[in-house]
C-alpha cells in the first residue's frame, strides 16, 4: 500500500524552473507608441515581446537586422555569374588547346579570331558588371 501512495505523489510535468518570472508589470501605450513598439519588436528578431520589453528596460542593446530581399537576389544572381564566368574562362584554355592540337594553323587563327572578338565583348560586359556593382554598393550598402 505504501508503495502506491508514493508514486501517486509524483506527478508528472514541466520540471520546475529555479527562478521562475513570477511578477507582472502592467502598462498602457496610446495607439502611436503601440506602432512603434511593434515596429521595434519585430525587427529585433526577439523571441517574445517580454523578452524584447526587458531588454529595452535594462538597457540591453537591442538589435535590428534588416533582411533586404532585392540585395540578397541580387548577390546570389551575381556569385552564379561569376562561377560561369570562371567556367567560361575554362572552356576557353580547352577551346584554345583543341584548335591548336586538330586544326591547321590558317583555320586555327580564324576560329581565335572569332573567340578574341567574343572576349572583347565579355570583357566589356564584365567592366559594366563591375560599374554596376560599385553604384550598387554606394547608393545601398553604404547606408
Amino acid at each position: 500500500m505504501k508503495q502506491k501512495n508514493e508514486s501517486r505523489k509524483r506527478k508528472g510535468g514541466r520540471i520546475p524552473l529555479a527562478d521562475p518570472a513570477k511578477n507582472r508589470h502592467v502598462f498602457y501605450l496610446n495607439d502611436a507608441d503601440e506602432i512603434r513598439l511593434e515596429a521595434l519588436y519585430h525587427q529585433s528578431g526577439a523571441k517574445n515581446r517580454a523578452q524584447f520589453i526587458t531588454s529595452c528596460i535594462f538597457s540591453n542593446p537591442v538589435k535590428v537586422v534588416r533582411i533586404d530581399k532585392g540585395l540578397h537576389d541580387y548577390y546570389m544572381r551575381l556569385t552564379t555569374f561569376f562561377d560561369q564566368f570562371r567556367m567560361v574562362g575554362h572552356n576557353y584554355n580547352q577551346l584554345i588547346k583543341l584548335l591548336h592540337s586538330n586544326f591547321g594553323e590558317k583555320k586555327a587563327l580564324a576560329f581565335l579570331y572569332k573567340l578574341e572578338q567574343a572576349t572583347i565583348e565579355l570583357a566589356g560586359l564584365n567592366k559594366q558588371i563591375i560599374e554596376l556593382t560599385h553604384e550598387f554598393e554606394q547608393k545601398y550598402l553604404l547606408k
